[in-house]
């Protein structure tokens, strides 16, 4: 029998964790990601909020007929909600294979972890 501990790993999950968070590269990719969000979600926010204004507030404006006698500006402006998220959700998609993806797999490849590709990445 043999009175030989096993040693310690050089560095532990946790403290390698640690070093990528504080890297560079990690702030990259955390401010190519911030560059993205915010100001779509800043966007979206403000497209949301002058169709719910000009629905309280310009009521004969929204009311105004385009085709027919159902079809208005507020439905219109509605359906363009549904549009701009699909849009966004696309633009995001598109954004994160060229500028995150890449910066994201060099840091799981340092860390040294098995990247799967089986689900969404982004």
């Amino acid at each position: 029998m043999s009175t030989d501990t096993p040693s310690a790993p050089a560095e532990s999950a946790a403290e390698r964790y640690l070093a990528v968070q504080r890297s560079d590269e990690f702030a990259g990719l955390r401010r190519a990601l911030r560059g993205f969000v915010f100001p779509m979600t800043v966007a979206f926010f403000l497209w949301y909020a002058l169709y719910v204004i000009l629905s309280a507030y310009a009521r004969d404006f929204m009311g105004t007929k385009l085709f027919g006698s159902n079809i208005n500006v507020a439905l219109v402006f509605g359906l363009l909600q549904f549009v701009s998220t699909f849009l966004i959700a696309w633009l995001y998609s598109r954004y994160a294979d060229r500028k995150l993806d890449p910066i994201a797999d060099r840091i799981h490849a340092e860390i040294g972890e098995v990247r799967h590709d089986d689900g969404p990445r982004g």
